[in-house]
């Protein structure tokens, strides 16, 4: 278990910088956007700030929500029940959880919930 242990707490590090590596591009562009004064809306060259910001932003919900998903499986971990379906009770598949070290659920249980 201390294996799964230190690769959930390098996977929650990793999701720190990428959180903060998004946080900075996001500063970026807003930045960018304060110091002009083109309209954007219409600008004919490519994409919008606003859509940019938006990207970003999208982005930071996902990796926030991966940033709760391994901090609740590093809970799992020591609560004992790590590796366990929260559907069904059935043990999760060490190929699933090397997949996705996060996973709550068995992969058929995660196919029900995905249909």
């Amino acid at each position: 278990m201390e294996d799964v242990r230190r690769r959930l707490a390098a996977e929650h590090e990793q999701t720190l910088a990428r959180l903060a590596d998004l946080t900075a591009d996001h500063d970026s562009v807003v930045a960018a956007s304060l110091d002009t004064n083109a309209d954007d809306e219409h600008d004919p060259e490519g994409t919008t700030i606003a859509f940019e910001r938006s990207q970003i932003g999208a982005l930071v919900r996902h990796v926030r929500h991966h940033l709760a998903e391994v901090d609740a499986a590093l809970g799992r971990v020591e609560a004992g029940s790590y590796g366990v379906c929260e559907g069904c009770g059935s043990p999760i598949g060490d190929a699933r959880l090397e997949a996705l070290p996060a996973a709550r659920l068995c992969i058929g249980c995660a196919a029900l919930v995905s249909r």
